[in-house]
């Protein structure tokens, strides 16, 4: 898939997460077979610019790969400065956020709350891609609610403002993450427009992803919460696509190194206070599905340190191997 003069290597990329998709993810999702990985998103508010949280968030130095950084927000002219911010720390691609459904967003009337004003998502469009020489992309959702499903609408509408990629989540904002995406409107999306859509929702395994590639004509799919303990899953959907067949789920050394490089770079790009905190949540995805790991979760969590960490890490494996 072609975004601009950016070629993806596979049509399979990283979900912008908050709070997982920061740059250690992003490089072993990318190791493991991703075709690209969008950043946290960014909020446009100058006032948070320079926190820690949003400077880790815009930090793109020696990221491998394309590099795509997602905004949000619903000034048109705050949402460009934080474009060209995004680009001048490194970012080749924009993504416009405009599918989170979370409330505090929401309440910004930012996020997927623009989608029931298609007149300012025209204003925000055509302002963002104007302010810069990069490509510009966006992520919606199917609609606000089913009642009122416009992702065809704002499809257009994106196309007409110059956007050159849309993502589109199969849900509407109210259906939050709450029963199953629906691929209609990608459908029908993929073929009221030219530019690559991109498929997202409840893709878990490569062969779901090929259905949902087949079903909708989409030109790639996104994984998000499917990736969370399992970053192989890019790897699984790459093969199962270009051959037809399945991978094996990796085994008890493999996933071991994947483990244990994860918890170290979170250790070294946080600092030790934040990256123990933030390998906890990761330890609990990739662990969840052994039912033998269920005792060292749970002491896993009270540890404080960096080096407990590791070695409790490198004493379950070893256990679990033997």
């Amino acid at each position: 898939m072609q975004i601009g003069p950016y070629s993806l290597p596979a049509p399979v990329i990283v979900a912008p997460m908050a709070g997982v998709s920061d740059q250690p993810f992003r490089q072993l999702c990318l190791r493991m077979g991703a075709g690209m990985a969008v950043s946290e998103m960014m909020s446009a508010n100058p006032d948070t610019w320079d926190t820690d949280k949003s400077l880790k968030r815009m930090y793109l130095a020696d990221e491998p790969g394309i590099r795509a950084v997602q905004i949000v927000g619903a000034e048109p002219e705050w949402m460009a400065d934080a474009a060209r911010r995004s680009v001048t720390e490194g970012a080749q691609i924009v993504d416009i956020n405009m599918g989170c459904p979370a409330k505090k967003i929401n309440r910004r009337l930012a996020g997927s709350a623009l989608l029931q004003d298609p007149a300012l998502v025209r204003e925000i469009l055509q302002t963002v891609v104007a302010a810069v020489d990069v490509p510009v992309t966006l992520k919606i959702r199917t609609g606000w609610d089913t009642e009122h499903r416009n992702g065809v609408e704002i499809a257009e509408i994106a196309e007409s403002c110059g956007v050159q990629a849309l993502t589109v989540h199969g849900r509407t904002r109210a259906c939050l993450f709450n029963g199953q995406a629906e691929y209609d409107t990608i459908r029908a999306i993929k073929q009221h427009i030219s530019i690559p859509v991109i498929a997202n929702g409840d893709i878990d395994t490569p062969q779901k992803a090929q259905a949902v590639l087949e079903y909708t004509g989409a030109d790639a799919i996104m994984i998000g919460r499917a990736a969370q303990g399992q970053p192989w899953l890019f790897q699984r959907i790459r093969h199962f696509l270009m051959h037809g067949s399945d991978l094996p789920s990796p085994a008890w050394d493999e996933v071991r190194t994947i483990v244990l490089e994860h918890v170290a770079a979170l250790h070294q790009f946080y600092g030790e206070y934040k990256g123990v905190r933030f390998a906890r949540k990761h330890v609990a995805w990739y662990l969840e599905r052994y039912e033998s790991a269920k005792h060292f979760r749970r002491g896993f969590n009270a540890l404080t340190s960096a080096e407990e960490q590791l070695d409790a890490l490198e004493l379950f494996f070893s256990n679990a191997i033997a």
